[in-house]
């Protein structure tokens, strides 16, 4: 994913991979109950997620690749999207689009966004789907780096964070370090 060649349908392809896989890790400890079932051959007991129905809340407009993927693994999830973008010379996040699920309390919720890099984002939308008192929130990301990490622990450290790489730093102009460039652009093609 990192090699600048890469093709679109490519980078498309992996973040879908590599979400399941984030998915997997991000849900492992959620709470089951068990309930009586009927299989094919016989009445059994099985776990079963407890309580409502989880929410995956993805970051526009590259927070879409994650939710993608994610939502092979549990497809009846209930969606939400928050459309924030990075002002270029402050690095604060500006709100332009809030839109998730009614009812949010006692919800597990899962974020989604690409890259953790200032952390500025994944703040701000944390602090939003906070005002619904949901359940518990996690965040899940492709890449993050030292300073991300630290600025989300700083406003939400009890969010856990779930991520593939933790790269070395931010440049000056708020990009990660390799890092693999923008994740929104190598999504949908559009540099």
């Amino acid at each position: 994913m990192r090699r600048k060649d890469t093709s679109t349908a490519s980078f498309r392809a992996l973040l879908q991979e590599i979400s399941l896989l984030l998915a997997y890790e991000a849900m492992r400890d959620l709470k089951v109950r068990d309930e009586t079932i009927e299989t094919p051959m016989m009445e059994t007991v099985a776990p079963v997620l407890d309580g409502k129905k989880l929410v995956l809340v993805a970051i526009l407009r590259a927070g879409q690749g994650i939710l993608d993927g994610m939502l092979q693994l549990v497809p009846s999830a209930r969606v939400g999207h928050i459309g924030l973008y990075r002002d270029p010379k402050t690095l604060a996040a500006v709100e332009y689009y809030y839109k998730v699920p009614n009812q949010l309390a006692d919800r597990d919720v899962i974020m989604c966004d690409p890259m953790l890099a200032t952390g500025n984002s994944a703040v701000a939308a944390l602090n939003r789907v906070k005002r619904s008192k949901p359940g518990s929130l996690r965040f899940v990301c492709l890449l993050a780096c030292p300073e991300g990490l630290a600025n989300l622990r700083e406003h939400h450290p009890d969010v856990h964070v779930y991520t593939a790489a933790v790269d070395e730093k931010l440049d000056e102009h708020g990009y990660i370090l390799p890092g693999l460039g923008d994740a929104g652009d190598r999504l949908f093609g559009t540099r």
